[in-house]
C-alpha cells in the first residue's frame, strides 16, 4: 500500500461518479470533524497518467477543498477500470443516506464492471452481497 500526500488540484473526480456531493449539514459535520481532527481516513486514488483519479473520498476531498486545505493523505492504488468502479461501489454503498437513483446507478456499474471482467453473476447475485437497508 502506497500512501502519499497529494495535491487535490491533481486529482480529478472518478468519471461518471455515481453518488452526489452535497453541500449539506453532513458534509459541514464532516469539515468541522477535520478541523478538530485532522483527515482519520486517507483519499484512495489511482494514477492516471500525470493525474490521480479518485476512487473513494469525494465527500472528504470536497470538505478540504470547502475549508481551503490543499494537500490530503492519499493511498494509491494499482486498479483496472472495473476493479476501480467496484471499489468505488462497494466504499459508496453502505452510506445511510443515498437516493435509490444513486444505488440503482451504482449497481448497474458495478454489474458492468463484472461482465466486463469476465465473472459470471447476474445483477441478483451482485444485489445478494449488500444489505439494502
Amino acid at each position: 500500500m502506497n500512501e502519499e500526500l497529494l495535491e487535490l488540484s491533481l486529482i480529478d473526480s472518478f468519471r461518471n461518479h455515481p453518488f452526489l456531493v452535497q453541500e449539506d449539514e453532513s458534509l459541514f459535520e464532516l469539515m468541522n470533524s477535520i478541523k478538530e481532527n485532522g483527515l482519520i481516513n486517507p483519499l484512495i486514488v489511482r494514477k492516471k497518467e500525470d493525474r490521480y483519479e479518485l476512487i473513494s473520498g469525494h465527500r472528504r476531498k470536497k470538505a478540504l477543498e470547502l475549508l481551503n486545505i490543499d494537500k490530503a493523505r492519499c493511498i494509491i492504488k494499482e486498479l483496472t477500470d472495473e476493479e476501480a468502479i467496484i471499489y468505488l461501489v462497494d466504499s459508496n454503498i453502505y452510506r445511510s443516506k443515498l437516493l435509490y437513483s444513486e444505488k440503482a446507478y451504482a449497481y448497474k456499474m458495478k454489474l458492468d464492471a463484472i461482465k466486463h471482467q469476465g465473472k459470471k453473476r447476474n445483477f441478483y447475485t451482485v444485489c445478494a452481497e449488500v444489505n439494502f437497508n
